[in-house]
C-alpha cells in the first residue's frame, strides 16, 4: 500500500464525514484560509451550535484543526483551518484499503 494512502478505517471516516453537504461547505469555506467560528457561521448562514457539531466531526476525522486565540479586546476566538488532504480513489485503492478495515 502507498505510504500516504489512508487505511480502510481512515478512508471510511473521511468519506463518511464529507458525505454531509454542510461539512463539505465548511471545508470549502476553510479552503480559502482559516476562520473563526462566529464569522464562519455567518458566512455559511448556519447557527454556531450547528457549525460546532460539524466542526467537531471534521476535526475527529482529521480534516480540520482548531486553535484558540485571544483577541486584542480579550475575547476568546476559536480558529479552524483545513488540514491539507488528497484522496485519489480507484477500485484498486479501495481494494487495498478494504484489506485494512478493522470494523
Amino acid at each position: 500500500m502507498d505510504d500516504d494512502a489512508p487505511t480502510g478505517d481512515d478512508l471510511v471516516a473521511m468519506l463518511a464525514t464529507l458525505a454531509s453537504p454542510h461539512r463539505m461547505r465548511v471545508v470549502a469555506a476553510l479552503a480559502g484560509g482559516r476562520n473563526y467560528v462566529s464569522q464562519l457561521a455567518r458566512d455559511l448562514g448556519i447557527s454556531r451550535a450547528l457549525l460546532q457539531v460539524h466542526l467537531k466531526k471534521l476535526e475527529a476525522a482529521g480534516l480540520v484543526t482548531s486553535q484558540l486565540e485571544v483577541s486584542d479586546d480579550g475575547k476568546a476566538m476559536n480558529f479552524y483551518e483545513v488540514v491539507p488532504f488528497s484522496v485519489h480513489l480507484t477500485p484498486e485503492r479501495v481494494e487495498r484499503a478494504s484489506a485494512t478495515l478493522t470494523v
